[in-house]
């Protein structure tokens, strides 16, 4: 799964792609790796604490830190946090995933994966893969409330382009309709699952040894 991506785009440019509202937003372009703070895109709280908002949230652009601490015993180390999610019927996930307020979009312009080892020099290489059609797509996402409000992004089975690097999962990109990011963002549980499909469109950008 994708260990750095990037969002080649900065905060307005973003929000205005995606329909939200980039407020504040610092970011201008760049890279994002796990630990680092990146764009995402919610329709919930800023914050858990309080009563739940009247009316519709808006949908907005806010900071949130990529990898979900995960959990552990008192006895425990600290390990390093939790940039994917798998089995959506885990459950450490699966109260967040029905409450749509800690479902979001993680915008993004393309993202990385190693490929299989090369029989010339057994070396792996970095694969860039982005959409054609989506120059910012948006990838479904979870976060949690906790020291510091987190997301991990939700995966599906790879498709043939992905496959063909000898991966078996990848990012669960959505179509590039706003009926489809509303679902994902407020609809019921039932029907956003149903958004957890491998994205035909995504396709290698480059590599480095391009």
């Amino acid at each position: 799964m994708p260990m750095l991506y990037r969002l080649d785009a900065a905060a307005p440019d973003v929000a205005r792609l995606l329909g939200a509202q980039a407020g504040s937003d610092p970011w201008a372009g760049g890279h994002v790796s796990p630990g680092q703070f990146a764009p995402v895109i919610t329709q919930g709280r800023e914050s858990v604490a309080g009563p739940r908002p009247s009316g519709k949230a808006p949908t907005r652009m806010i900071p949130r830190l990529w990898g979900v601490p995960p959990p552990r015993s008192i006895m425990e180390a600290p390990a390093q946090g939790i940039t994917t999610v798998r089995n959506i019927e885990s459950p450490f996930w699966i109260g967040n995933l029905r409450n749509s307020e800690f479902r979001c979009l993680v915008p993004a312009t393309a993202f990385m994966e190693w490929s299989r080892p090369s029989p010339v020099d057994g070396k792996r290489r970095q694969v860039w893969f982005s959409c054609a059609d989506q120059p910012v797509f948006a990838m479904a996402a979870v976060w949690k409330d906790s020291e510091i409000p987190s997301f991990a992004l939700l995966t599906c089975p790879a498709n043939a382009a992905l496959r063909a690097v000898g991966k078996d999962a990848m990012p669960v990109i959505l179509p590039a309709d706003p009926v489809a990011r509303s679902l994902w963002l407020s609809g019921d549980w039932a029907k956003a699952r149903a958004l957890l499909t491998p994205y035909e469109g995504c396709r290698p950008a480059r590599s480095d040894a391009d």
